[in-house]
């Protein structure tokens, strides 16, 4: 089977910031399995977009996912990121166990 995921890189970061919303830049890349420059565009068109907030505690980043938003896909608009993320959560966590 070829390299490819259900979940884009922007959904897989994401998660990993809702796992750890202190996590460094490279700890990101390197869970998703891209470059620290992807990460970084993915994190700015997430705070663009209004999906994530990022601030400064002292040297390194903080970032707050806003749950209460939509899905950004129009056919997906029911749900909220939130949601998404919790239901990815748990599945994460079984598939783990």
């Amino acid at each position: 089977m070829g390299d490819w995921s259900f979940l884009t890189n922007h959904a897989r970061v994401l998660l990993c910031i809702a796992h750890d919303p202190g996590v460094r830049l490279r700890d990101i890349a390197a869970r998703v399995g891209i470059a620290e420059r992807s990460a970084y565009g993915i994190i700015t068109d997430l705070a663009e977009a209004g999906y994530l907030v990022k601030q400064k505690d002292g040297r390194r980043n903080r970032y707050q996912i806003q749950a209460h938003l939509p899905l950004p896909d129009s056919a997906s608009r029911a749900r909220n990121i939130g949601e998404v993320l919790a239901l990815l959560a748990v599945a994460g966590e079984e598939a783990t166990a």
